[in-house]
Formats: C-alpha cells, structure tokens, sequence
C-alpha cells in the first residue's frame, strides 16, 4: 500500500478516530464472476492503468501538488496508461497548464468527464478540446484491454433540475454496439457510478446493457461519489474510486480546516472535508491468475471528520469504511481462489 509524503503547509489536524480508521485498513478480497478469469487470459502480458478521480482542481487550493504526487508515483509504477476519472479541471487557460502536465505525463492519458467539469459556463465541447479527448464517450484499447469510456452527464427528458446523471437513448446503443463489436475483456468508465450509491438516473438500464454482456465486461469503474466501494451486480463488479482531494459535505457542516487565508481564496473548501494527501491507485490485471488487483493509498482527515461534523453521506454507507480518507488495496479474485 503506498502512503504517499505529506503535501506541504501548516500542521494539520487529524482526528483520532479518522486515524484509527486509516490504520486498520487491510487488504480484502473478493470474489469475481468465472467468466472475468476466462477474459483476462486473453490478454498476452499483465497490464496496469494508474487512476486519479475527482481532483476538484478549481476548489482545492493544493492541486497541482496533489497531481505531481499522482504522477511521481506513477513515474516508479510505470503503468499501461493514466486515467482520470472526471471533476477535474475546468478548461480554462489558467488551468492548462495543469491538464497539459497530465496529458504529457505518459504517451496513453484518457480523460472521463464529470459533471463540475462544465461549471462557471464552460461547455462539454470546450473540455473535450481543453483534455484533448477523442469525444465526449469513446472506446480505447490498452495492451489489449479494451476500454469503454461512457458520459454520464446527458440531461434526461425529465429533468427536475440540478446536475444531471443519465446516459442517453443515443449512447445506450452506441454502448450496445461497442460491447459486441469489442473482443474482451471490456473495463467501462463512467464518472458516475453505474451501480451503487449516486448512480446514473437510469442505471438499472444502463445494468441491463452490460449485464447482457457480461462474458466480456470485467469491470466497471467511477469516480463522482469520493468513497472507497465496490458493488456487484448480477455477474458485473463495479468499483468506485475515491476523490484525490475530499469528501463533500455541504453547507450545513461548513467548517475552516485550513488557515483563513486559504478559505478566503478557496471558498468551497469549507464544505468539505479534505484529505491531507493525494489517494489515487493503480489497477493490475493479470491473466496468468485471473486476478485484478487495487493498490491501496492512504491519509487522514484534515480538521474533523465527516462522522464528528455528524454528516451521514448515504444511507447505504457505513462512515469509516466507505467514507474514508483511503482506498483500500483490493484483490478481486477468481472463485475459489485460495486468499490466505
């Protein structure tokens, strides 16, 4: 599990409950469906993507550090490729210089796009020539895993206002026409996740779709929600990535956990609850075991918690597991698998 160095500034609060959390995680395994074993052998060699979700660039004051700790990791991993998961950047001309250290970090970088990427009146269209995207959902292939990068930031019919989270009758076929025509194994990526707490609108829809192809997906995974989880639905994992910075609590817990002079210049940092460093992972898939693996990476809480603010998140959730200032190293492992 890496711990990353701390980020510069002034000392920190840590609660000790938060603490306490963080170094009573462990490794944990779990089972994955028989046909994602049979997918992964079809790839020549073991390949690994290095992923970050949810910078939040323009609310965190420390962002291009907590991007040179993500990438310096990245420079030892050596990994197939980088992924950033969406909530990122805006694509404005103060901000390219950081969007274009990601995109020069490594020959393959992709992008997903998450809904405060278009926030202060930029357009999708403006982020995708701003990342230098292929498009707003595409497909790409990485050592031979073939990747299906989805939107999931369409407006429904329907729509009551707020961010929106659907996936589109227009790009539900386009997926359909990418799950058969690709050779697996297929990972899909969405910034919201596609099963779990925050998911799409439509995501029983959306499950429909992989789950009819679920001898060629092996994995879904998003950012969006800041917690440490995964879910299974039918034979389909999905996994959500936890935020490089925080987890969001709104305005009923603002809080300062930094000095005022940061606040005065970062004003959303006081609805959340940051993270003192960069969480980011690696995600290895080996065909030799069958197994995908997540590199765990630790922090602490700066300033209390969300469960000493008394902030619930989600009734599905349990705070200090999911909630977490961590992503916990994972194994996801063929049936029977003998996990020590």
């Amino acid at each position: 599990m890496f711990r990353p160095s701390p980020i510069s500034g002034p000392e920190l609060l840590t609660s000790r409950r938060a603490m306490l959390g963080t170094l009573s995680a462990a490794a944990t395994s779990i089972a994955l469906p028989h046909s994602v074993a049979a997918n992964l052998k079809q790839l020549n060699k073991p390949v690994q993507i290095g992923m970050i979700a949810d910078l939040h660039h323009d609310v965190m004051h420390d962002g291009p550090q907590r991007m040179e700790t993500f990438l310096n990791q990245m420079t030892t991993v050596k990994p197939d490729a980088l992924i950033q998961l969406g909530d990122f950047a805006y694509p404005s001309s103060a901000n390219q210089p950081l969007i274009d250290t990601f995109n020069q970090a490594h020959p393959q970088t992709l992008h997903v796009i998450g809904n405060h990427d278009t926030d202060d009146g930029y357009t999708f269209q403006q982020v995708v020539d701003s990342w230098e995207m292929k498009h707003r959902y595409y497909s790409h292939e990485v050592s031979g895993l073939q990747l299906i990068v989805l939107d999931g930031n369409e407006r429904p019919p329907n729509h009551q206002g707020g961010y929106p989270s659907h996936i589109g009758p227009e790009q539900i076929e386009w997926l359909r026409g990418e799950l058969k025509r690709l050779d697996g194994p297929i990972i899909v990526l969405c910034h919201q996740p596609l099963a779990g707490p925050w998911a799409v609108d439509n995501a029983e829809t959306i499950q429909s779709v992989l789950g009819a192809a679920d001898d060629k997906v092996i994995l879904t995974v998003n950012g969006h929600s800041h917690i440490d989880h995964v879910v299974r639905v039918g034979n389909v994992v999905n996994l959500h990535i936890n935020s490089a910075s925080y987890q969001w609590v709104g305005g009923s817990y603002k809080h300062k956990s930094y000095p005022a002079a940061i606040h005065t210049t970062y004003p959303y940092i006081e609805y959340t609850c940051p993270y003192r460093d960069a969480l980011f992972t690696t995600l290895s898939f080996d065909p030799e075991s069958g197994k995908i693996h997540i590199e765990g990476c630790e922090s602490e809480w700066v300033g209390p918690s969300p469960a000493q603010l008394g902030h619930d998140g989600h009734p599905d959730l349990v705070d200090g597991e999911q909630i977490c200032p961590r992503i916990r190293t994972r194994s996801l492992l063929p049936p029977g698998h003998q996990t020590g």
